[in-house]
């Protein structure tokens, strides 16, 4: 007899929600079996799309009701303490959308709840779930291109991310939180935890009230460097849009994944250039597929760590380092100063 399904709800049901609760209705394991959101025609409308048995407008509510085995929180930051609060409070495991708050206070609040509870908790980090970017990953980790002692990561481009997500123009602290978390965060995936960091900020985009360009240093604590830059006030034909780019040198060869997810591998006196662009499930569309198979990867994972009792990748613990990357990234360009992130935000 096969294992029964993990009752499963997802509370928040708007623009990138969507991505969620299709990635979940591709896994055999888990069964959504409620839907949360303070709008109700959003909660209605995902609840008859997707097949779900009930719909909520009151977290609390569907906490009391439902029987879960874990929860998937893709709202905004400022939700997410209470409702972690809530479902680690009903034993209820959790993953949760990023940035994990809005302030480090309230990130320590959430894994030190979660750990006290005995719940898992998976923060929803998926670019580092994107194909193109686990491919190089994994040529670094196998010893390609020998120890790495330089890295380039980079997300430049003018897409209008405001029209399908308008509060971001209203965010005082815009593109480090919302998108340099991301780049941050496949940084020190590869090149290990920042021993310094140097960052500044531009506003370009008269419209809105945040950054919405950050370059950064990075030095790493086994001597590498690295660059970390992101925009959204390129303009560029073709627009990259939604590719992260990399470029990895080690002591032995190089990688770098290029715009149209062509991957270059210089190594041991050869050039070896492939494709590694996502597979197209059928309800994602491009160039948002990148994006969305992400979100599929990263769900898959929260599974296969589930089913082998181990810590998934991106976990509270795991995710305090890369959000305290940002915090020192903001802090740094407001001293104009080179800052130690473990230092001013030191993960535990």
């Amino acid at each position: 007899m096969s294992a029964p399904k993990l009752r499963a709800a997802v509370i928040g049901c708007g623009f990138f929600a969507q991505n969620h609760l299709h990635a979940w209705s591709m896994i055999p394991e888990v069964e959504i079996v409620a839907v949360c959101d303070r709008d109700t025609e959003k909660a209605e409308a995902a609840k008859a799309q997707f097949g779900v048995a009930r719909a909520y407008t009151d977290a609390a509510a569907m906490f009391a009701a439902e029987q879960l085995d874990f929860v998937d929180i893709a709202t905004t930051m400022q939700t997410h303490r209470d409702l972690v609060g809530q479902a680690a409070a009903k034993g209820v495991h959790v993953i949760v959308q990023k940035p994990l708050a809005p302030n480090w206070a309230e990130c320590i609040a959430i894994v030190e709840t979660c750990k006290a509870a005995g719940v898992r908790l998976m923060v929803h980090e998926n670019f580092r779930f994107q194909t193109p970017v686990m491919a190089a990953r994994k040529l670094v980790a196998d010893g390609r291109i020998g120890t790495p002692h330089f890295a380039h990561v980079s997300f430049r481009s003018g897409y209008d991310v405001f029209s399908g997500q308008p509060y971001l123009a209203t965010e005082k602290r815009f593109i480090l939180i919302d998108l340099g978390i991301h780049i941050l965060d496949i940084c020190r995936t590869i090149m290990g935890e920042a021993e310094t960091l140097y960052c500044t900020t531009q506003s370009v985009n008269p419209a809105i009230v945040g950054e919405d360009v950050a370059s950064m240093i990075i030095r790493h604590e086994d001597g590498a460097t690295s660059i970390v830059d992101c925009s959204y006030a390129s303009r560029r034909l073709p627009d990259p849009f939604p590719q992260t780019l990399l470029r990895i040198e080690g002591d032995l060869g190089t990688v770098e994944l290029m715009e149209g997810y062509c991957m270059r591998v210089t190594a041991q006196g050869k050039v070896d250039v492939y494709s590694v662009e996502p597979e197209t499930p059928p309800w994602t569309t491009k160039p948002w597929h990148v994006l969305q198979e992400s979100v599929l990867n990263l769900q898959r994972h929260w599974i296969d760590a589930w089913a082998r009792d181990m810590p998934p990748e991106t976990s509270g613990a795991d995710n305090l380092r890369t959000y305290g990357l940002v915090m020192a990234a903001y802090e740094s360009a407001e001293r104009g100063a080179v800052v130690a992130p473990a230092t001013l935000y030191p993960p535990g």
